[in-house]
């Protein structure tokens, strides 16, 4: 887990939120319980690159779902995503979508909205919705894919295709960025790990509302083994691409 099992600082200066740091004592109780503490070896065509909701409704100024941290991580983003092209492995972007009339309708959410509420919510999130479409900065080319989900994870099923997307190209291996790192990004990790996924999370590549939400995550990744956590630069490395990428 490279920097953090040392109990360092993750550091990106692309970032307002831009030291990331997992306790030492977290670090060195989750070596000891595992006996081990070597990292998640990356086989680049098993390989995908998550980016989880980094939409106009989490990113434009004013949105709905504003994170204004994750504005600032798309560099990093798209550095992984032209790493990840580059050393044979996929690239899929998510989108939360809202959709009311799913035949699994999500209640214990909407139902505890108004609906004045839940029509905001779709009406910007829905497909096609004003705020539903990837953030414009992001590089998705035609070799990448682009995938709704109706949950925070995406592997709940009948709600998001990933899984059956995932295996049906023999992936085993997720790299995670994007936002919000406590809700859909842990959501989907923690459901990924537990489906047989070895997962990847890249701190300076995800952004949450403020720095002790992004902490908080990072350090239950790490002491419940949901996720390596590294930089991006150490994501590239682990591709077998050069850095410079």
């Amino acid at each position: 887990m490279g920097d953090v099992l040392s109990g360092r600082k993750l550091v990106s200066g692309a970032r307002s939120m831009s030291e990331v740091i997992v306790p030492a004592e977290v670090a060195r109780h989750a070596d000891e319980v595992r006996g081990r503490s070597d990292g998640i070896a990356v086989v680049p065509k098993r390989t995908a690159h998550v980016v989880v909701d980094l939409q106009l409704g989490f990113m434009a100024e004013g949105a709905l779902a504003e994170v204004p941290a994750a504005r600032a991580i798309v560099p990093a983003v798209n550095r992984l995503s032209r790493a990840v092209r580059g050393a044979g492995g996929i690239n899929v972007f998510l989108r939360m979508t809202v959709d009311l009339h799913e035949p699994r309708y999500w209640a214990s959410l909407f139902d505890r909205m108004s609906l004045e509420a839940s029509a905001q919510w779709e009406a910007a999130f829905g497909r096609g919705g004003s705020q539903h479409a990837l953030w414009p900065e992001l590089e998705v080319t035609d070799a990448d894919l682009v995938i709704d989900k109706t949950r925070y994870s995406a592997f709940i099923p009948g709600t998001c295709a990933l899984d059956e997307t995932l295996q049906a190209r023999r992936i085993d291996t997720l790299i995670v960025t994007g936002t919000l790192t406590n809700c859909c990004c842990e959501s989907t990790i923690r459901d990924a790990m537990q489906m047989g996924y070895r997962v990847i999370f890249v701190a300076d590549g995800s952004a949450a509302q403020d720095e002790a939400a992004q902490a908080a995550t990072i350090s239950n990744f790490v002491s419940l083994y949901f996720a390596d956590v590294c930089n991006v630069d150490e994501a590239i490395e682990r591709l077998g691409v050069a850095a410079a990428v």
